[in-house]
């Protein structure tokens, strides 16, 4: 029996984090063939080239799908998807993978999903079932969820949804986040070997900062994050501030112009493109509180014993740990956050999205899949 060619989308840092333990299995895999399609973020030096780091580890690029326009209004996001799908049409035909693998629920997978669509390759997706509702993600995931045809959930909550969308509850698997297998399986950096890396000296209270555009809120994308450089700017100034820049979303480098002004004017403050998995999680582990209002703040960051401030609704809905702490976007709010987090005993935190084995559970899974093709035909699921 030839090789089944898996194509695993990755269009960012954050996605990739997620899949790399994923594509490990699968590229260890004799009876599997490992397509990686690199899109979005990944090809841009505004966003670090990240691309790079993928070949670094060793995942051999097979494609690449330009869709980052220098617009990023929502006109501009729009175009981004229509590019993406003829992009990622010309990537399928091209590769002819037997199943792609996409994750969670930015523009540039839904393209790549669109495109799968029609050219009749099944989808299996990752952490479908979720809600945002301050983001327009939230829509692209269910999107993603219908045109799917494996669905593996972080949690038993976004597996209900999936089954409540109507699809098949013997194609929905609960298996927990797979970032949890990477600070499982990674070995984190020591302060000294973090403060050389990254070319800063870490203070005696640090926090670790992500803010990304809330394209749901009526309130605007500028006003949220000042209100955010409001509150930390009341912060001691010998608070060490560390930010990972915003994501191309719609208004997101807005965003960072404003960020480049605000470390422009403050000690011991920096920001990244990207950090790379192990120095990001190796910050984590190093910080006193991840603020912002990033899915890792939820996902990633109770692994880790640490407090997260998750401001505004980008996240609302979303399962989270008794380690993070909610707030609306208004500095005072922010501020009285921020010290509840610095004062808070995260040691017997609970993560509720999964045990760290999430990627072994998925890559059983699709070793069972012996005729991907099967999975073409979808029935709706009536509860």
């Amino acid at each position: 029996m030839p090789k089944r060619k898996i194509c695993v989308i990755t269009g960012s840092r954050a996605d990739y984090g997620l899949l790399f333990w994923v594509m490990k299995g699968i590229q260890d895999n004799p009876e599997m063939d490992l397509q990686v399609a690199v899109t979005g973020m990944h090809l841009s030096p505004e966003f670090g080239m990240t691309v790079q780091q993928i070949e670094q580890d060793g995942f051999p690029v097979s494609v690449r799908v330009e869709t980052l326009l220098s617009s990023d209004s929502g006109t501009g996001v729009a175009k981004a998807v229509g590019i993406g799908v003829i992009g990622f049409a010309d990537a399928f035909n091209q590769l002819a993978p037997d199943m792609v693998i996409a994750l969670g629920d930015r523009f540039e997978i839904l393209a790549a999903v669109e495109a799968a669509l029609f050219v009749r390759i099944p989808v299996a997706h990752l952490a479908g079932g979720d809600v945002t509702e301050g983001s327009v993600d939230d829509s692209i995931r269910h999107a993603i969820t219908k045109m799917a045809h494996l669905h593996f959930a972080t949690n038993a909550e976004a597996a209900r949804r999936i089954i409540q969308l109507g699809e098949d509850p013997s194609r929905v698997f609960q298996v927990g986040s797979p970032g949890i297998d990477t600070i499982r399986r990674t070995k984190l950096l020591s302060r000294e070997e973090l403060e050389a890396q990254l070319g800063l000296t870490l203070q005696p209270r640090n926090l670790l900062v992500t803010f990304h555009p809330p394209t749901m809120s009526r309130m605007s994308v500028a006003e949220q994050f000042q209100e955010l450089l409001t509150a930390l700017s009341r912060l001691d100034e010998n608070t060490g501030l560390i930010f990972t820049r915003p994501n191309a979303d719609m208004e997101g480098r807005q965003l960072a112009a404003m960020l480049d002004r605000f470390v422009g004017t403050r000690n011991h403050t920096t920001a990244f493109a990207s950090l790379g998995q192990v120095r990001y999680l190796s910050l984590i582990a190093q910080v006193d509180a991840v603020v912002g209002n990033s899915s890792s703040g939820l996902y990633e960051v109770p692994s880790l014993k640490k407090p997260t401030v998750n401001i505004g609704d980008r996240q609302k809905g979303r399962l989270r740990a008794s380690s993070v702490i909610d707030c609306e976007a208004a500095a005072d709010a922010i501020l009285a956050a921020i010290r509840k987090a610095l004062t808070l005993d995260c040691s017997a935190t609970v993560n509720p999205y999964g045990d760290g084995d999430s990627s072994q559970r998925i890559l059983a899974t699709l070793n069972s899949i012996t005729e991907p093709g099967n999975l073409l035909v979808k029935s709706f699921h009536a509860c």
